[in-house]
């Protein structure tokens, strides 16, 4: 009887034991799926924020240079109300491609010889150049931006295609991704020239 009871006993810790294994591991197991959900769940809102609302663009070539440089990383935020001077990304065939918005819709658009620009008969201040240029230029000046299109140029004049050319043209608002709002130069990033 007594040997009946010590293995009644017995069994009763084992079982206890093996309850409390698998109620740990219970909770174990439930402690990461929550991480998990919760991983998931705030990786989809970031990817979601950043290509809605906050997209983030690399910088390949050098048309907006000095302003910006190949390998920079910018963030531009969607914004309906572009402004001239503004720094925009917008779709171009399968690219996406960034330039400075120098004139709105119904601004007549004149540029010199030696790529002095003028909007509606005033010469603009472009601190953001480091030279003037013609550049490739195949439209007719003085030329007015047609209704909900911006005219946008890039700012190394000598060589980027932009408005000037009838390739590209102006920039529809269904093109525009967003307005650059901030840059992370390539230095702080780490990325090499190559």
């Amino acid at each position: 009887m007594r040997n009946h009871r010590y293995k009644r006993e017995s069994l009763s810790v084992v079982l206890r034991a093996e309850l409390r294994r698998l109620e740990i591991r219970s909770k174990f197991l439930q402690s990461v799926r929550m991480t998990v959900v919760t991983l998931l769940v705030t990786a989809a809102a970031a990817v979601l924020t950043s290509v809605l609302f906050f997209p983030v663009l690399r910088i390949y070539g050098s048309s907006m240079s000095p302003s910006l440089s190949s390998g920079d990383i910018v963030i531009a935020v969607k914004n309906k109300k572009i402004a001239r001077g503004d720094m925009v990304a917008f779709y171009y065939g399968n690219k996406v491609l960034i330039k400075r918005c120098i004139a709105t819709a119904g601004e007549f658009v004149d540029i010199d010889p030696q790529g002095g620009v003028s909007i509606d008969g005033e010469y603009i201040e472009e601190d953001h150049i480091s030279e003037k240029a013609l550049g490739e230029c195949d439209i007719e000046l003085p030329y007015q931006v047609p209704e909900k299109r911006y005219f946008v140029m890039g700012d190394h004049r000598s060589t980027s295609i932009d408005s000037r050319s009838s390739k590209l043209g102006c920039v529809s608002e269904e093109q525009i991704i967003g307005k650059i709002i901030f840059v992370i130069p390539r230095s702080l990033i780490g990325i090499r020239r190559a």
